[in-house]
């Protein structure tokens, strides 16, 4: 059986968009890529002594339960560089699981859907591009509706 996952990908160090393309690569290996969003330029958020960051939003559909594709996600980071120095800091690459399905997760490793992802404008704008219609399982709105009620703030710009 398979689960459609939407992921959250970001870097602010080096060739950010290197990054981006080489972890959605590295992706392909757990499962299709359905769709990936543009490239957002985005002002770091709650670190804001850092780097603007290259954020992006990925579709994966994946054979893995998502505790597994965590476990493969976090190996991917490794890969492309990415060292946890500063919790909220400077990296090469960061993913994130944002939904899987209408799953809810919440074990001591892992929640989703992500706890932050309804405040985060640099999340939501790429994954409304991709997956408007997609409902969060807790809050029971729609990508777009959660993108609608966000405050003012956050710059997030669209490279397309």
């Amino acid at each position: 059986m398979s689960n459609l996952f939407y992921l959250s990908l970001g870097s602010n160090i080096g060739d950010r968009e290197r990054h981006l393309r080489d972890a959605i690569h590295q992706l392909r290996a757990h499962g299709r890529v359905i769709s990936a969003s543009s490239f957002y330029e985005t002002e770091p958020v709650e670190v804001t002594d850092q780097a603007w960051f290259l954020n992006c939003a990925v579709a994966l559909e994946s054979n893995e339960a998502p505790a597994q594709l965590m476990t493969e996600i976090l190996s991917i980071e490794k890969a492309l560089g990415r060292e946890r120095l500063q919790k909220k800091g400077p990296r090469t690459i960061d993913i994130d699981i944002l939904l899987a399905g209408d799953e809810i997760v919440d074990t001591a490793d892992l929640t989703i859907p992500h706890p932050e992802m309804a405040q985060r404008r640099f999340v939501l704008e790429p994954l409304a591009e991709i997956a408007p219609e997609a409902r969060h399982p807790v809050l029971k709105e729609t990508i777009r509706e959660l993108l609608a009620a966000l405050p003012p703030g956050q710059t997030v710009r669209n490279l397309r």
